[in-house]
């Protein structure tokens, strides 16, 4: 069986975190799939989803370190291209992943006690992301 569904996450840009574990956890219920797997993916270039542990020093430096890692610069060839500011979201996003995968046992996600999944944006501007969510399994 496969059940799908769709959430949207509303960003201030860059460096912007949300802690998505409960809105899966709700999908994951309404599936009434009890052993199997969910998928949780991003719609767009310049977000993320990962698993972290959710608290205030990582969300802060998590987007800190990918700033020391992939800086805003001009130099990128997007940036010549484009000039949009946001070369370094598009390699950063990249980077991470746009999507995570994690099982379900007995309808509950499988993750450590200090695991959350959460969603950053990578962007330079404010974004209404769209999130898929699919339950597959039995």
């Amino acid at each position: 069986m496969i059940h799908q569904q769709q959430i949207i996450v509303s960003t201030k840009g860059h460096g912007d975190m949300h802690d998505l574990t409960e809105q899966v956890n709700q999908v994951v219920k309404k599936s009434s799939i009890k052993f199997g797997m969910v998928n949780v993916f991003n719609v767009g270039s310049t977000g993320v989803i990962g698993a972290i542990e959710f608290e205030p020093g990582l969300e802060q430096d998590l987007p800190a370190i990918l700033n020391k890692l992939i800086p805003p610069s001009r130099d990128y060839k997007h940036e010549q291209t484009w000039h949009d500011g946001n070369g370094h979201s598009h390699l950063q996003a990249t980077w991470l992943g746009p999507s995570l995968t994690v099982p379900i046992q007995n309808g509950e996600l499988i993750l450590g006690t200090w695991q959350q999944i959460f969603h950053l944006e990578c962007d330079v501007k404010t974004r209404q992301r769209q999130v898929m969510i699919t339950v597959y399994g039995e």
